[in-house]
């Protein structure tokens, strides 16, 4: 079915949005869609005084066997999170420019205390030791972290690209930022695109669509992967290596030149419904100094008959296609020539944080990759939003199973979308909800 005139003044109106946009509740919530293999439906339990909507009626997900979720704390618009050294859940609320901090309280609930106010769209949130770092939307900052308080803050990048960057004049799809300290000190931060598809950024200074790194000890920010068009997912791996998981483009053009499905004549060129919804894959990459993820010249493409309407997919070594309006004969990138992504989710899947487990939790669990995946903003049947796992495998990463599932009903509506998920220290996974406004603890048998 081809793009109708409506859709593609919808997409007109939120260009700038981006796969991971929309914020709106839309219909009231439906039965729970069919669950993934391995997983069972259980009732989210609502401690008292934390039953606001959508949680003011019985909600239920889908986990592994004899696991538990219920509400640890109710947070407007949280975003991503990260454990302090003293057993506290930090989480960044962007909107409204804070950094909360959640104090378990022993009964499966928090006490929230606002640990930093006045940002620019905290985002990113790590530790380095007693050192925690924060992504603002132009710059990071490092503040010293003891007894719940920070002291003051110690400038690691700025300047980074923001709506308020006077070349950009206020259009900046992608302010949100997030970071990420390797092993040797190195500072990476995630930097968006301008908008779906705007080739400027590949050489504006300092790079847009690019993870950035502040070397050991301070210093420029400088590329270190490019073709990144918002790696919101931004991570550490157990072996020292940097992970990204990707947003990509929306209303990707049809690159092959001949019919789709049952139509006549060449679809090149031709936005198509169908095969947007799928196209292209969203990158989960280990990023080596210079990769390229291709954005916007090359998209991953894991279809196993490539541009065959109905095509099953392999996300698993997805190779690149070339981009019909950027890059239609191969000039600008040689897309054969890229590294194939690692792993990848189905198309506008929406990932966005991303985070590691090395022994933190049971069974085939115990090490791997999480990623909160919010699921599509504009796609036709939508995306679910779910908390997805990555098993590491020989210094890699395995294909993807569903963790956390059942946000989202048979017919589309949704009455959560998780955002971030990170282990606790007592084992337990803790999942931040934005559209919700809640932080979820997802507890596996004993836990």
């Amino acid at each position: 079915m081809r793009t109708s005139r409506w859709v593609l003044l919808l997409v007109a109106a939120v260009l700038l949005a981006g796969c991971s946009g929309g914020y709106g509740a839309g219909p009231s919530p439906a039965p729970t869609a069919a669950a993934p293999a391995g997983l069972v439906p259980v009732t989210v339990h609502v401690p008292e005084g934390l039953g606001t909507a959508p949680l003011d009626v019985p909600r239920q997900a889908l986990v592994p066997p004899d696991w538990a979720m219920s509400v640890f704390a109710r947070v407007p618009s949280a975003r991503l999170a990260v454990w302090a050294p003293d057993g506290a859940l930090l989480v960044s609320v962007p909107e409204e420019g804070r950094v909360v901090r959640l104090v378990p309280d022993g009964r499966g609930t928090a006490s929230e205390t606002e640990l930093l106010r006045g940002l620019d769209q905290p985002h990113g949130l790590t530790f380095a030791g007693a050192t925690l770092y924060v992504a603002q939307s132009d710059r990071v900052d490092a503040y010293p972290y003891a007894d719940g308080r920070t002291g003051a803050p110690r400038p690691v990048a700025l300047g980074l690209p923001s709506a308020k960057s006077p070349e950009l004049r206020g259009r900046y799809g992608h302010a949100l930022k997030s970071v990420a300290v390797g092993p040797d000190g190195a500072v990476y931060v995630s930097v968006g695109s301008t908008a779906n598809i705007s080739v400027a950024d590949l050489t504006a200074v300092p790079p847009r669509a690019s993870i950035l790194r502040v070397p050991p000890g301070g210093g420029a920010p400088e590329p270190f992967a490019v073709g990144v068009r918002n790696g919101t997912g931004l991570a550490i791996a157990p072996d020292g290596s940097v992970w990204t998981a990707v947003n990509n483009r929306d209303n990707i053009r049809y690159p092959y030149d001949r019919p789709y499905g049952e139509t006549s004549g060449s679809a090149r060129g031709e936005v198509i419904e169908e095969y947007v919804r799928d196209h292209p894959a969203e990158a989960l990459a280990r990023l080596t100094p210079g990769r390229n993820l291709g954005w916007p010249y090359c998209n991953p493409d894991a279809d196993v008959e490539p541009g065959v309407p109905g095509s099953a997919q392999d996300l698993t070594h997805v190779p690149f296609t070339r981009d019909v309006q950027t890059n239609p004969d191969g000039a600008a990138l040689d897309c054969a020539a890229l590294p194939r992504v690692e792993q990848a989710l189905p198309g506008h899947s929406a990932p966005l944080g991303l985070a590691f487990v090395d022994g933190g939790l049971p069974g085939d669990f115990a090490r791997g990759a999480l990623v909160g995946v919010h699921g599509s903003w504009n796609a036709s049947p939508p995306r679910a939003p779910e908390v997805s796992f990555f098993p590491w495998r020989a210094g890699g990463l395995g294909p993807q199973q569903t963790l956390v599932g059942g946000f989202q009903g048979a017919d589309g509506s949704r009455w959560g979308r998780p955002v971030a998920a990170v282990t606790g220290p007592d084992g337990a996974v803790y999942v931040t909800d934005d559209e919700a406004g809640a932080v979820y603890r997802v507890a596996p048998p004993g836990r």
